[in-house]
């Protein structure tokens, strides 16, 4: 196969390389790239944003990593970072685990400094516990061919991106301790800001996007200092780092005492030197533990000066254009055992149990008199507890102390299971293909025209908000800002997208009013 080195001159390799069989090449501040091909969009895959962060640079924030000679071939993913087996629609095409896991991809329909494409830069999803570039339903090279560079990156996971120690603060020098993975993503994005122009990209039009533990740190990046001037835009689908049961950005103080218990009795010693000695997998293995602690972003005193809702609140986040929302069914409600309580019994005791005094109004904007919709009100609660609130907050907050436009949305599309025709609704992650175009990454789905076609009308949307900050376009249903004066406008995303009142406002007012800002 040829090869072709670009300059500074702008050159379309797309269709040329595809063509002439060239593998693309490209030359970023540590070395020269040689990429692939992806169908007609240059790939630059496993390329290396910071060192590996092992023995001494365990538990440290992100270096820069080192220069090469010669070519570096970035043609498959890079190994993802230490985690277990934890999440079963998951898949992956890298080499496995390894700490040596701090590589980004980049899909680009043009390389050159003269394109200046808008960027969008991905971060998956996982629970901060799993999670990895390399899944197919999130390939970069199907949005790239819309005409903006894809750019999505490992981080740290787990107890290797959020152990958080007295030890690990004092050495900081900012008494700051637990949010390495976070600044692994905050290098990320430093790396596109200098060296993207080569692959195509305007470093001046950079959008960051993710869904769930992605979402959170979207939200958590707008807030943050340290981020202050990477990106230009940000959309979050499923989750912000507000109030959220399931992943709460606790103070340093506290994540403090619990992970140096954990240490001590789990990995045998408090001593920094002791725990970088320990192999890699010994460690993973005791932090997946079911006795083990959380390991989620803290409220630092310096990727987080203070929490996510004080920053937002004060008007001190990063003020970007923002698109946020959920899926209808991020949520799902156990069913009783045969002769249990039903599910209307089910929802009062919940009442009782959750909002004591204000049961009542629970049961007014949970509405169910009957088995069918008590079940469903159940598992909107259970959606809400873990993800949609926390994304509610977000977009609040937004609103409140923000200048710049806000875009709300709910994913509405069923998906149907392949095998036996079973709905499986618009479960948490369903939207995740339909954004990168990647329906065909799930061969065990059920997929119509309509699919498709929702899957094109979801692309354009983040697109244009990627370009202008703003999703309306030619050929695609209006969607109006998210704002008091017209009805808090949700678009609803499903065969038909359509936008509408926002018909549950009611809800997440009562759980703010209790559960307190």
């Amino acid at each position: 196969m040829k090869n072709l080195v670009v300059g500074a001159a702008m050159w379309v390799c797309a269709a040329h390389c595809l063509a002439q069989g060239v593998a693309p090449r490209v030359k970023v501040e540590s070395g020269l790239l040689e990429g692939r091909m992806q169908g007609d969009v240059a790939a630059f895959l496993g390329v290396p944003y910071a060192a590996p962060p092992v023995g001494e640079l365990r538990w440290k924030p992100p270096e820069p990593p080192a220069n090469w000679i010669g070519v570096r071939e970035a043609q498959q993913f890079g190994a993802r970072c230490m985690q277990g087996a934890i999440y079963d629609d998951m898949v992956f095409r890298d080499p496995g685990v390894s700490e040596d896991c701090l590589t980004l991809n980049v899909w680009t329909p043009a390389i050159g400094t003269a394109a200046k494409l808008p960027v969008m830069v991905w971060i998956h999803g996982g629970g901060y516990r799993a999670g990895a570039t390399s899944e197919p339903r999130q390939d970069g090279q199907f949005l790239a061919q819309r005409g903006v560079v894809v750019v999505s990156m490992n981080y740290r996971l787990g107890i290797f991106g959020f152990l958080a120690l007295p030890q690990l603060a004092a050495e900081s020098g900012r008494n700051a301790a637990g949010n390495y993975g976070l600044l692994d993503q905050v290098a990320a994005l430093q790396w596109v800001l200098r060296n993207i122009a080569a692959l195509g990209g305007d470093p001046g039009n950079v959008t960051i996007f993710g869904e769930s533990a992605g979402s959170f740190s979207v939200s958590a990046l707008m807030a943050s200092p340290v981020a202050r001037g990477l990106f230009s835009k940000a959309i979050g689908e499923s989750g912000g780092a507000f109030r959220s049961r399931d992943l709460t950005f606790r103070p340093l103080a506290e994540r403090e005492r619990g992970d140096a218990k954990f240490a001590k009795v789990a990995l045998g010693s408090s001593k920094l030197a002791d725990l970088r000695a320990l192999p890699a997998n010994k460690v993973l293995q005791a932090s997946l533990a079911g006795s083990s602690p959380k390991f989620n972003p803290d409220v630092d005193g310096y990727f987080l000066p203070q929490s996510v809702e004080k920053i937002f609140a004060a008007g001190q986040q990063n003020d970007v254009a923002l698109l946020a929302g959920w899926n209808r069914d991020e949520g799902e409600a156990e069913q009783a055992p045969p002769g249990g309580p039903s599910a209307v019994q089910r929802l009062k005791t919940l009442a009782r149990t959750e909002f004591g005094a204000h049961s009542d109004k629970f049961l007014l904007v949970y509405s169910a008199d009957n088995e069918a919709a008590a079940q469903r009100a159940l598992g909107e609660f259970a959606g809400d507890r873990s993800i949609a609130f926390s994304t509610w907050k977000w977009l609040e907050a937004q609103r409140a102390t923000g200048h710049q436009p806000v875009y709300r949305y709910r994913f509405d599309r069923s998906q149907t299971q392949a095998a036996d025709k079973q709905s499986l609704g618009a479960y948490h992650s369903a939207e995740i293909e339909y954004v990168f175009g990647a329906l065909d990454s799930k061969a065990n789905r059920l997929f119509q025209t309509e699919d498709r076609d929702l899957s094109n009308a979801i692309q354009k949307y983040w697109i244009n908000f990627a370009r202008t900050g703003d999703p309306n376009g030619a050929g695609l249903a209006p969607w109006p800002p998210y704002r008091a004066a017209n009805g808090w406008q949700v678009m609803h995303l499903d065969s038909l997208c359509q936008a509408q009142p926002d018909g549950q406002r009611a809800r997440y007012l009562f759980l703010n009013a209790v559960w307190g800002d």
